[in-house]
């Protein structure tokens, strides 16, 4: 398993006002809003780009991408798919005093990375990636991802029979022998 460190980004989380019956419930929620390339300028610490009544936006710099030679499945699993994506997957922490705050633990390419995450009942969101890093994976995908052979099943028709019990057993088209001669005739 090697990695290779396509880029480094910048993760946008937003906490948006909620309209309508859901509000009754819950004042706002925490979205993803966008997964940008890193630039020197956001610094390494995150840190609150606007916060008032219910409207926050946070930036998470310094988050590697990595691709693994490993996971090319899960890299073709999204570049083949009609929107390939960022997967982001983050929690909400506490504050002293104030309210929780969503921050992100992990970035990632891979359909499996976000099929594990979703396992585990983590928060998880997608935001499309761009055309140019979307090509970048697919070169990986082609070098590495060596789609398995299917093998052909055997029809159903020509499997041996068993019993419950994991014992061959028979079938015969003979008529069932009935009563205590067997000969088909019922008894009294």
């Amino acid at each position: 398993m090697s990695a290779h460190n396509l880029m480094t980004v910048a993760v946008l989380m937003r906490k948006e006002p909620l309209q309508g019956p859901m509000a009754r419930w819950q004042s706002s929620r925490w979205v993803l809003d966008d997964v940008v390339p890193h630039e020197d300028s956001f610094g390494l610490t995150p840190r609150c780009l606007r916060e008032n009544e219910g409207d926050a936006l946070w930036l998470y710099p310094g988050w590697p991408v990595e691709l693994f030679t490993d996971d090319a499945e899960g890299y073709w699993l999204n570049v083949s798919a009609p929107t390939p994506s960022f997967f982001v997957m983050w929690r909400l922490q506490e504050r002293d005093g104030l309210e929780p705050l969503a921050v992100p633990q992990a970035v990632s390419l891979s359909y499996h990375d976000a099929g594990r995450w979703l396992d585990a009942q983590e928060s998880v969101e997608t935001v499309a990636a761009p055309g140019v890093l979307v090509e970048a994976v697919r070169a990986f995908v082609q070098q590495h991802f060596v789609p398995e052979v299917k093998k052909r099943q055997r029809p159903q028709s020509f499997q041996g029979l068993t019993d419950r019990f994991g014992q061959p057993a028979s079938v015969s088209t003979a008529p069932k022998r009935r009563g205590p001669g067997g000969g088909g005739q019922v008894h009294e």
